[in-house]
């Protein structure tokens, strides 16, 4: 049996409940895999699990930074690879579950960089304009010597950023030219979910009807009074960048939810687009999603 199961796939496909299941029957345990899921105090918007869907079963990554702090997948992966560590030298099994793939990635492979050497020099450069002009401006430099990694790296995961400009700046070459592979660092299988399109849509248009009548409004309201600036990191997850900005413009709360509703389609197309290209990867159509249907594949 593999080591790490993966519940990834797009949003509202049901990833929360599969998972939850498969933790009862293999002895498992969660890691959250979601960007939005590790903010205290976003709980609606992201369509947090309760303790009720939770159903006992231990959960990690949920609500572990304040929503004034940044968070990246570097630090994702601090915090997450020792948990699934841990969980495997007890005889546990781990089980990924989120949308994120960046997350996804970072814990199921170990980023090769060649046999370029580290020069603290040019570190110590791209940490001080980061300083100055910001993790954008870092990431702008990158998009324009190395635009392939450029598309890979969020602008907030700087570490990476500045490895990647320093690949560029020791040898002239980009790293994306250099065939660096990712080393797998367990075995693993991913499983999703597979609506049909205009049944996923159907879904995440029924969540956020839910996420208003549960008052979305409201506690993007409570953030922004209680310091959170619309232009940190936790209000560019969708639908809390819709209602902040429709709140600051006057916009009516359809326009605000019917925003939110497209921005969720589009989002779930690039997550399909995403986890299409994940190796080991296992599609369920929803009416055989459980875990009898799972422990047939492993």
């Amino acid at each position: 049996m593999p080591k790490v199961i993966v519940i990834c796939g797009a949003t509202a496909s049901g990833k929360t409940a599969l998972s939850v299941s498969l933790a009862k029957a293999l002895n498992g345990e969660i890691i959250s895999a979601d960007s939005m899921l590790v903010y205290k105090g976003l709980n609606i918007g992201t369509a947090k699990p309760s303790q009720e869907e939770m159903d006992g079963i231990p959960h990690h990554l949920i609500d572990v930074v304040n929503p004034t702090e940044a968070f990246s997948v570097s630090d994702y992966e601090n915090m997450a690879l020792p948990i699934v560590e841990r969980l495997l030298n007890e005889g546990k099994t781990p089980i990924i579950c989120g949308g994120t793939g960046f997350y996804i990635n970072s814990l199921l492979y170990k980023s090769q960089f060649g046999n370029v050497g580290a020069d603290e020099a040019v570190r110590a450069k791209y940490e001080k304009i980061a300083e100055e002009m910001g993790k954008e401006y870092v990431h702008a430099i990158l998009k324009e010597k190395d635009p392939e990694s450029a598309e890979k790296l969020h602008y907030n995961d700087l570490k990476r950023v500045i490895r990647a400009l320093e690949i560029y700046d020791v040898t002239g070459k980009a790293k994306s030219e250099q065939q660096d592979k990712p080393i797998p660092r367990f075995d693993f299988v991913a499983f999703s979910i597979e609506y049909p399109r205009e049944t996923l849509y159907e879904r995440i248009n029924q969540r956020v009807d839910i996420m208003f009548e549960q008052g979305l409004v409201l506690e993007v309201q409570a953030l922004l009074d209680n310091g959170v600036d619309e232009e940190m990191q936790c209000m560019q997850g969708i639908g809390y960048k819709e209602v902040a900005e429709g709140l600051r413009i006057g916009a009516s709360e359809e326009e605000i939810k019917e925003l939110i509703k497209k921005n969720t389609r589009n989002y779930a197309k690039r997550q399909q687009t995403f986890f299409k290209r994940m190796e080991n990867h296992v599609y369920l159509p929803p009416e055989s999603a459980n875990i009898e249907e799972v422990k047939k594949y492993l």
